[in-house]
């Protein structure tokens, strides 16, 4: 269900750290004569400070940003009054899930049309909850437990083991970072990519990024 009609223009503060991406979703927005950007800022911590000076309705909220991962600010902007819009390059299910379970009110793929994005923007601000249509059914899935999370059962020396692959690691340079044999990095690799579903490391950590495993 939505909000009443609000007076006024939607107020919309952009936190986007690329330049030309902020400049094309900015002048989107701008067509819209019912919106107003008040500000393009390019972290999470200018976002808090734009955000309490500024008060805007919607936040677009990039989700990788210099300072850390977008969502974990979501609180805090809905604490200051505002809706949370989250755009990013790629996303899955358990991602979509994570916004949700910290207040956001949707998730926007940087792939979709410039005016779907303004489209999410005026549904969020009059209290929809918006979410790319490929996400939606495994964001209800996760919330309400039907599906398990990928990598939820990955335990602690896995996740080191997967958070070096990420960064490109080789075998030898992950034995030496966690003080273990190679063979034994072998194992951990193995258990890793079956835990994911992956037939490789490369696609192991892509589906890591996907569902929100790595920062």
């Amino acid at each position: 269900m939505s909000d009443p009609p609000r007076p006024g223009p939607i107020r919309v503060l952009l936190v986007e750290d690329h330049d030309m991406v902020a400049e094309a979703i900015g002048l989107a927005l701008q067509r819209n004569p019912e919106v107003v950007v008040v500000a393009a800022v390019r972290s999470i911590a200018t976002a808090r400070e734009a955000t309490a000076r500024h008060r805007p309705d919607v936040v677009v909220l990039d989700r990788r940003l210099p300072d850390g991962d977008g969502i974990t600010a979501i609180p805090e902007l809905c604490a200051a009054g505002a809706r949370v819009l989250v755009l990013t390059g790629e996303a899955g299910a358990a991602v979509a899930a994570r916004v949700v379970d910290a207040g956001g009110s949707g998730l926007v793929l940087k792939s979709a049309r410039l005016e779907e994005l303004a489209e999410a923007v005026r549904r969020v601000a009059e209290g929809e909850a918006v979410f790319d249509g490929g996400l939606l059914a495994g964001v209800l899935d996760r919330l309400t437990g039907r599906t398990s999370v990928a990598g939820s059962s990955l335990t602690s020396r896995e996740r080191e083991t997967l958070s070096l692959l990420a960064d490109g690691a080789s075998t030898e340079e992950i034995g030496q970072r966690l003080g273990v044999a190679r063979n034994t990095v072998r194992n951990h690799v193995q258990r890793v990519l079956d835990k994911l579903g992956a037939r490789s490391k490369l696609e192991a950590v892509s589906i890591a990024r996907r569902e929100g495993l790595l920062d």
